[in-house]
């Protein structure tokens, strides 16, 4: 089953809609108009099950070594649920990725700055 149509991602206080594009067994994809910005959920099964969920975006900006000629740059953020094909509750994963959410989201995201500034 694949989530609504379509999904919405913030950023920076831009609202980017994103129509479902592509549906296969275990993998939604879900893009902007532009191409620049995409979402994928996808299922992995084997000894374990991995269930992620990842946002891919791109914009364009003037290379830093020929600032005269722009490059396109990309980046990704995803978050990846890596269990046991038993064992788990979906309930049990919740509250391990409530948990894990509060400790990055806290003080003002101040764990993911510093993760993104390099620190650990």
């Amino acid at each position: 089953m694949s989530f609504a149509d379509p999904q919405t991602l913030v950023i920076s206080g831009t609202t980017i809609s994103l129509p479902r594009v592509s549906v296969g067994e275990d993998e939604s994809e879900y893009q902007s108009n532009d191409g620049l910005t995409k979402m994928t959920a996808s299922h992995t099964y084997g000894k374990r099950t991995r269930r992620m969920l990842r946002a891919d975006t791109s914009k364009i900006t003037s290379d830093p070594f020929r600032p005269s000629e722009n490059v396109k740059v990309s980046m990704a953020c995803y978050v990846v649920f890596d269990v046991p094909p038993a064992g788990y509750t979906p309930a049990e994963a919740l509250a391990v990725y409530t948990g894990f959410k509060n400790q990055f989201t806290g003080n003002s995201d101040s764990l993911i700055v510093k993760l993104l500034g390099g620190e650990s």
